[in-house]
């Protein structure tokens, strides 16, 4: 395992030997980072959280306590992810194989949640691979993600459907004087909405 000399690992955290562990990051009690795992610098993984195999995280990462993040997974810089949050990896899941056996990881094939850079997933949340999760999204507490979600989109529900913008403060967006046009109220930044898609204006 590669830890750096900023590394902070509780003793009652199980981390792979073959995990790599970025420089600032934290990893508290009871989580779990398997093998191949790679998690960037200023991570912090939560009490009871799991990461599993070849998963990556960008820098500066927050999984909460008891958030599941199943391989292979693949997450941005800044992302946030809630507490008992779920990222699952199977499209069709059985146990067994169709004459009785017990199902090996050779009787399927992963499929991973890929949650770009600064978007968030709130407490209890369940996303369902494959799926996207774009930049600065935002996905509500106890919402079930079954399809993409566009960057800067605030989603909530079961399904998880858009009600919103949110810009990268977190906020949702308020109207702006134009069609399309959307204002952080925060910090005052602007962002125009074409065709569905939501971009940060320049300044």
């Amino acid at each position: 395992m590669t830890t750096p000399s900023r590394v902070r690992i509780v003793e009652s955290a199980d981390v792979s030997a073959d995990a790599a562990v970025g420089d600032g990051s934290s990893i508290w009690h009871l989580a779990q980072v398997r093998e191949q795992a790679q998690l960037g610098e200023n991570c912090i993984i939560g009490r009871g959280a799991y990461i599993g195999p070849g998963v990556v995280l960008g820098d500066n990462c927050k999984v909460q306590n008891y958030a599941l993040v199943y391989e292979p997974a693949r997450l941005g810089d800044g992302v946030f992810i809630g507490p008992a949050v779920v990222l699952t990896n199977d499209t069709y899941p059985r146990a067994i194989n169709p004459d009785g056996t017990l199902k090996s990881a050779h009787d399927w094939e992963p499929v991973g949640v890929i949650i770009e850079k600064g978007a968030a997933i709130g407490a209890r949340a369940t996303c369902v691979a494959p799926v996207t999760i774009g930049a600065w999204a935002t996905v509500a507490a106890g919402s079930v993600v079954v399809k993409d979600v566009p960057a800067h989109a605030l989603v909530a529900g079961v399904p998880a459907k858009r009600i919103g913008w949110v810009g990268e403060a977190g906020v949702p967006l308020t109207a702006g004087e134009g069609a399309g046009s959307w204002i952080c109220p925060q910090s005052g930044d602007r962002y125009a909405e074409n065709d569905g898609v939501l971009t940060k204006e320049s300044a």
